[in-house]
């Protein structure tokens, strides 16, 4: 049933069911036992007792915890099994004797001595192993990394747990940097709080001057502010520490980890920002047992959409994709999390109009998430026409597939170079954005496929981002190249992207206010390139200027310097999520604005260059090719 060492637990907790009744009667009676009970009497009580706490003992699994790591969940079992054996005893002895030979404290007492004998073994076998484990780790301190936590919470609380728990850490915790001055001079298993984030050139060269110099600063914090672990890690630069961050608290089971390892401070935590709250009862509502359709699936924003999505539950799933590769992995991972959900896999490419619409009339999706298009910059600049096609005309084809297949609502994922574009893939992207306010605002008294349309700036870590970039760059030894040393960009994590992509979802219901208009995502601040790049350079333990170069290479084709999340002069409206607002730019009057995109598309046929500078001039006249950014391709051949 269970291996030897279960049966020595189990075989030492009878013993101590069967000592806790005897000690009890004779605590609340002393010598007069045997008035209340003859020994024959008493050694059929004891030995019923004794079977009742058998029984109890299997069902509750009390014989499973490892003693090593005896902690309060265990205390907690074992109270709940003292309670379950002597609420079990009363009912067979009430049915027995009708408890007349039985002083009513006895149970009481019985409870509290059944803890102590099944509860003090334990604890007493868990301080000797670690007093033996800390003696170990004080001989051996001189071969460990002396580290200085920042953060006195439960991850650090998780953390230094682990580290005293784990014979083969290569960490010795010398310190903690608190973050609310009300910390100091407080102790977390043993280890003293000696200052707050404030203080912590101090407090390094305190810990400097007791012999134990701190090598590396850990962050011991789940969701840290991406100020905080930028002023860090500019301190760990300054006073020549490296800097890691805290296993997760799901990397620890059951609070004893096998092996405690940091893990490297990552781009996304020096750009965290604070969480935005989220209405996922309202996204539950909406995605839950509904079909789903969802292309660029294969793609970073697409796949994490595919992923959150598959999260509540819908109907079906249908994943549309031109990547081979990218739909085979999305599709995998998709059924190994989630294996009962219902998934059409598809390859097929947005430009191909009867397809989508044969597609989507089979399926009839009632939500359509567009995710697909063409993203980078130089390429697109260096293949209009392509970019044209997938962007503008691959949205055209998506929009009117749902609105042919009935569905409720079509979401378009955009971005911020469509703001005044100076290059061809933000201006493709802007008429895709026309083209669906229009739809949006044909709407007959609500009545129709609702048509938003979310705008953001730069996603970390996906194709074509700078992250990557400067990794691969690094990993070659440099240098890193940068645009200028101007350029700002606005950045957020896929995931962060992906929820405010849903949360505008789900405000879009509503259709009245945010009819016509563009939700903009809240990026925060923007982010100075160079200084990224720096960054990730002290991230890799390495000096700027010093270990890597940066080299600035100049703007390229259809680049600019800033970016912008609303025209000039466009109010931001304000939504019921402070991670959202509403842009209300200029919708497009679907009587003018076909027989240009017939244009267009004849322009594209006919690979006629200046023909479609001068038809998406009409299109976005706000448009300016090449504008801060030298010549692009594409102006120069029109």
């Amino acid at each position: 049933m269970f291996p030897r060492r279960g049966w020595l637990v189990f075989g030492h907790d009878l013993v101590a069911a069967a000592l806790s009744f005897i000690l009890a009667l004779y605590l609340r009676v002393g010598d007069t036992i045997y008035f209340y009970f003859s020994l024959p009497d008493l050694i059929i009580a004891t030995a019923v007792f004794t079977v009742i706490a058998a029984g109890v003992f299997l069902l509750t699994g009390l014989y499973k915890g490892i003693w090593r790591y005896a902690s309060i969940p265990d205390l907690m079992a074992i109270a709940r099994a003292a309670t379950l054996t002597i609420v079990a005893f009363l009912v067979v002895l009430f049915v027995w004797t009708r408890l007349e030979p039985m002083p009513r404290s006895v149970p009481l007492i019985n409870w509290f001595v059944l803890m102590a004998l099944l509860g003090g073994p334990r604890f007493l076998y868990r301080i000797r192993k670690d007093r033996r484990l800390e003696r170990r780790q004080a001989a051996e301190a001189g071969h460990r990394i002396p580290v200085l936590v920042v953060g006195s919470g439960s991850e650090a609380e998780l953390f230094i747990r682990g580290i005293k728990g784990d014979a083969k850490c290569v960490y010795d915790v010398v310190g903690i940097v608190a973050e609310k001055q009300k910390r100091v001079g407080q102790r977390l298993h043993g280890v003293p709080v000696l200052g707050v984030v404030d203080d912590l050139p101090r407090v390094v060269e305190a810990v400097k001057a007791s012999g134990m110099p701190p090598e590396r600063l850990v962050l011991a914090k789940d969701k840290p502010d991406g100020a905080l672990v930028r002023r860090l890690l500019d301190s760990a630069t300054a006073l020549g520490l490296t800097m890691a961050r805290a296993p997760r608290v799901t990397d620890f089971r059951a609070g004893h980890p096998d092996r405690v390892e940091v893990r490297p401070i990552a781009v996304e935590d020096l750009l965290c920002r604070p969480q935005t709250p989220l209405d996922r009862d309202a996204m539950r509502a909406l995605i839950t047992g509904r079909r789903v359709a969802v292309t660029g699936a294969g793609g970073s924003i697409g796949s994490e959409l595919v992923r959150q999505l598959a999260g509540f539950k819908p109907a079906e799933m249908l994943l549309i994709e031109q990547s081979e590769f990218n739909l085979y992995t999305t599709e995998g991972e998709l059924r190994s999390r989630h294996p009962g959900l219902r998934t059409a896999p598809v390859i097929a490419d947005v430009r191909n109009r009867d397809r989508l619409q044969r597609l989507f009339l089979d399926l009839r999706p009632e939500l359509v998430f567009h995710a697909a298009a063409l993203k980078h910059v130089p390429l697109v600049e260096a293949n209009p026409f392509e970019g044209i096609a997938t962007n503008v005309f691959g949205s055209i084809n998506v929009a009117d597939a749902a609105v042919a297949a009935g569905a409720g609502t079509m979401v378009m994922v955009s971005t911020d170079k469509a703001i005044n574009p100076t290059s061809i893939m933000g201006a493709s992207k802007r008429i895709a954005e026309r083209y669906c306010q229009a739809l949006d605002m044909r709407r007959d008294g609500g009545q129709g496929t609702r048509f938003v349309t979310v705008r953001f700036g730069n996603v970390l870590g996906s194709t074509g981002s700078v992250v990557p970039l400067f990794q691969r760059q690094l990993a070659n030894g440099g240098p890193i190249t940068v645009t200028h040393p101007d350029m700002r960009r606005y950045f957020m994590t896929v995931r962060e992207a992906v929820e405010l992509i849903l949360e505008a979802s789900v405000l879009a219901q509503d259709g009245v206010a945010s009819a016509g208009k563009i939700f903009v995502l809240d990026m925060g601040e923007p982010v100075r390139i160079v200084e990224l790049a720096r960054q990730m350079i002290r991230l890799a333990g390495l000096t700027p200027d010093v270990d890597v170069n940066i080299r600035f290479i100049g703007l390229r084709p259809g680049e600019k310097l800033f970016e912008e999340l609303f025209n000039p002069g466009e109010d931001a409206v304000p939504t019921d999520n402070p991670g959202l607002r509403l842009a209300a730019p200029q919708p497009a009057d679907l009587g003018t604005f076909l027989p240009y995109l017939e244009q267009l598309a004849a322009a594209c046929d006919a690979a006629d260059a200046e023909g479609l500078v001068a038809v998406i001039r009409r299109l976005v006249p706000e448009y300016q090719d090449g504008a801060g950014a030298g010549a692009s391709p594409l102006a120069a051949s029109a």
